[in-house]
């Protein structure tokens, strides 16, 4: 880490680069952004919007569940709960006659009455708001090598169903025809959806982590004309978004989430007008 960040006073001979946690949240959105944007082509081609909220929202059921049980780190009780939930909605979501919205509209908001529940017990719950709006300027060193270990393991992933999953979601029963395990798929991207967001929910925030996986992919479908395009054009937008947005913040004093999120839905909209013109 040492050389990563005499490297970046190299290269970054800037104010703002001249604070740590500066650097830390700029090694962060490095890794954070490419996961979202990656991740939000597959979720905005499943319709999957509201699945990625309902996952962020479960977070607080996640660190409730790991108070209750004396769990100490609450990374591993956050994604352990959101693995569970992604699967249980997937196959709810298959198996019932309900539409898909109405499903995950039932466990998100029951994810959030219940995690609320348990936590404000006693007045308690100030200490675990930071979760709602996340704070990615308070990353520590521990968090980032954590993330960097999993964006190299959704790549691998990635590169190994990628294929599948997009034939799954232009046409399942074509994709099933062709002897692809549609359901065993559809399973693995739901896991890694949800450790993703699991792991990334203290940076980002509650409120703000499903922008983060939308936008970039839905601004990539405004001008895309073919896939390789689409998820270039998603992590493209999302890694520069995500920097400018973390940069504008520390000159302008306002929510690095929060400022990331806008610098998105500015892209979106211009990106989205253009398409209709």
């Amino acid at each position: 880490m040492t050389y990563i960040y005499n490297l970046l006073d190299l290269l970054l001979p800037f104010s703002w680069a001249d604070y740590g946690f500066m650097k830390n949240a700029l090694l962060a959105m490095l890794i954070i952004a490419p996961l979202m944007g990656i991740l939000g082509t597959m979720a905005v081609n499943n319709k999957m919007a509201f699945f990625s909220d309902a996952l962020g929202h479960s977070a607080l059921t996640g660190v409730a569940l790991g108070v209750l049980l004396g769990i100490k780190n609450e990374i591993i009780s956050l994604v352990a709960f959101g693995v569970l939930l992604a699967l249980i909605i997937t196959r709810v979501k298959n198996k019932g006659s309900a539409s898909s919205d109405t499903v995950i509209s039932v466990f998100s908001s029951t994810a959030v009455a219940l995690g609320l529940l348990v936590l404000s017990y006693g007045g308690g719950f100030s200490k675990y708001s930071a979760y709602l709006v996340g704070d990615i300027l308070s990353v520590t060193k521990g968090e980032i090598l954590c993330l960097s270990l999993t964006l190299v393991a959704v790549l691998i992933i990635w590169s190994l169903i990628y294929n599948k999953l997009l034939l799954i979601s232009i046409n399942r029963e074509l994709a099933a025809s062709r002897g692809i395990k549609t359901v065993l798929y559809e399973n693995i991207f739901v896991i890694v959806v949800a450790v993703v967001v699991m792991l990334s929910i203290k940076s980002v925030g509650i409120l703000l982590i499903n922008s983060l996986l939308i936008l970039p992919a839905a601004t990539a479908r405004n001008i895309s004309k073919n896939s390789r395009s689409y998820l270039s054009v998603s992590v493209l937008t999302s890694l520069i978004c995500g920097v400018g947005g973390l940069i504008t913040s520390f000159y302008t004093d306002t929510s690095a989430g929060a400022t990331i999120v806008m610098a998105l839905a500015v892209v979106f909209f211009v990106t989205y007008l253009f398409r209709k013109k």
